[in-house]
């Protein structure tokens, strides 16, 4: 994290790579690695709290962010100056490592601030009460009849239940990730499996 010079701003750099962050290739749409949005959330939300903004109030995708096959890719996150009430406006731009003559792709763009975390009523009870139990059994492989195509460590949905128009979803990190989850706040393939 570099602070930006004359303002409250700051930049991210990183490089993302199937050799340095392996559990990317599990996340394959159509044929190629894409980095789920919700990586791209935990990264703005390390962004914000670097700058005392931890709440993510919203972040909308643009482009895919794709990891290559071989090399990696340089990314970069700017979070502008607070406004008059402390938010931020944040961006995720991408490039090809190698391809410094091309232009920064933005991926995604959002706002911090410094928001509180809401409380979620009702959820004492597990299973949920009133829920009807779903059949998650071949999720994986409808989503790879469309082109999503999760491997092991993506493949997190354990149960599901509809109340009315709501879903409860029990999902759970596999094994393999579990030790490395502290790296993070929560770990992204947790979090799209929520999704899912």
């Amino acid at each position: 994290m570099v602070g930006l010079a004359g303002v409250d701003g700051v930049l991210l750099t990183g490089r993302l790579s199937l050799v340095s962050h392996g559990w990317l290739a599990d996340h394959v749409v159509w044929g190629v690695v894409v980095v789920p949005g919700a990586a791209l959330v935990e990264l703005v939300l390390r962004a914000g709290d670097g700058v005392g903004c931890g709440w993510l109030e919203e972040l909308t995708l643009e482009v895919p962010l794709v990891v290559p096959e071989r090399g990696g890719v340089q990314v970069q996150l700017s979070v502008g100056v607070p406004d008059g009430v402390g938010r931020r406006v944040v961006g995720v731009f991408s490039r090809l490592e190698g391809a410094e003559e091309e232009s920064w792709v933005r991926n995604a763009t959002g706002v911090l601030s410094v928001g509180g975390r809401g409380v979620v009523e009702g959820l004492g009870v597990w299973p949920p009460v009133g829920g009807v139990a779903v059949d998650v059994g071949g999720v994986y492989e409808r989503l790879a009849g469309v082109g999503l195509e999760y491997g092991p460590v993506f493949r997190g949905v354990r149960a599901a239940w509809r109340r009315g128009d709501e879903v409860f979803a029990e999902v759970a990190l596999a094994e393999e990730q579990r030790a490395e989850a502290g790296r993070f706040g929560l770990h992204p393939a947790l979090l799209d499996a929520a999704l899912h």
